[in-house]
């Protein structure tokens, strides 16, 4: 099964959203996380669920400060084909 950019985007987006209840509709890839009110623990519980969800680990020094920076670095660090 091959994994998209696409789905990726969704399923980063739902988490994102899920952590604020925050219409997923509303997060786009350019918005500031803390437009919504996120503050480090928030961005701690979501890099948690996206380190277990997609098996890929998330160092400190990564620079996050946008919806679309985790989506970025999640699609560049998840291995595309499973199987």
């Amino acid at each position: 099964m091959l994994i998209t950019d696409t789905a990726i985007e969704k399923e980063v987006i739902r988490i994102i959203s899920k952590t604020k209840e925050i219409k997923a509709d509303r997060l786009w890839a350019d918005r500031m996380l803390k437009d919504f009110g996120f503050d480090i623990v928030d961005v701690v519980d979501i890099i948690l669920e996206l380190e277990k969800n997609f098996k890929i680990t998330i160092p400190d020094e990564v620079k996050i400060d946008k919806v679309g920076d985790f989506v970025k670095y999640v699609a560049s660090h998840t291995v595309k084909e499973v199987g």
